[in-house]
């Protein structure tokens, strides 16, 4: 089945047209920078400039990076707090005029993931974490999606984890790989503590790097790298709409 896949970021939104039966990209992505300030009004006009650029008619499957429980979004780390109790899903509806799903951001990419990616060995608790602007979570509890975990929102040295250990930290304070690392080893330690995965993987945007950083992790926990890249959450969101849908 073909259904167009957007993955809303805080630094851009990416869509592409994805056939969710080999759970591949089957046009080229397309991007336009997230716009600033991220409030309903813009974000819903940028989701459908995507749209048009693909000339969509069908159905589209949308990560978007807070909580979104029953089509209401209920957290705001990343973008303008004026989307706290925003149904989401009227808006992109009412806008495009499609049927739209919309689920958290990570938990898309971890969907694409399970299926189609990393998450195909074995493990009965698997982590799907995506470091970027911020630092997203997915969940699998004998493959099924515990949805909503919001793992980079705890706090660690007295700051949110997503404020201490994302990618966007990395940049902005010009941090090496090494002096990342142990920020973000700290990050997975913990998580390992509350959770005691199987597997976790390292998705986003940090997961091309991992060669870089890896030798400095020390969980118990095997981690491995996302397969699906930053390619992931536009999979899944189109699995999880197909899924929505039928």
């Amino acid at each position: 089945m073909e259904i167009l896949g957007i993955d809303i970021g805080g630094s851009g939104l990416k869509g592409a047209i994805v056939d969710t039966i080999k759970g591949e990209l089957i046009s080229e992505r397309h991007r336009i920078p997230t716009p600033q300030p991220a409030d309903p009004n813009s974000i819903a006009t940028t989701f459908k400039k995507i749209k048009k650029h693909f000339n969509w008619s069908g159905t589209i499957g949308c990560g978007f990076p807070a909580v979104v429980q029953h089509g209401i979004v209920r957290t705001a780390s990343n973008i303008d707090r004026s989307w706290i109790g925003i149904n989401i899903v009227e808006l992109f509806k009412e806008k495009v005029d499609n049927p739209v799903f919309v689920l958290n951001d990570a938990d898309a990419a971890g969907i694409a993931e399970m299926k189609f990616g990393a998450g195909l060995l074995d493990g009965d608790v698997v982590v799907i974490i995506t470091v970027g602007t911020g630092i997203g979570s997915a969940l699998f509890i004998e493959r099924k999606l515990f949805p909503n975990t919001e793992f980079g929102q705890f706090t660690m040295n007295g700051k949110v984890a997503e404020k201490y250990a994302a990618d966007a930290i990395r940049k902005n304070l010009k941090l090496s790989w090494k002096k990342w690392a142990k920020r973000f080893n700290e990050y997975i330690t913990h998580l390992e503590m509350l959770l005691w995965p199987d597997l976790i993987i390292v998705g986003g945007g940090v997961s091309k790097k991992f060669d870089k950083f890896k030798k400095y992790l020390t969980t118990n926990t095997e981690v491995i790298p996302a397969k699906l890249l930053n390619n992931a959450g536009i999979i899944g969101a189109a699995i999880a709409a197909e899924e929505k849908f039928g």
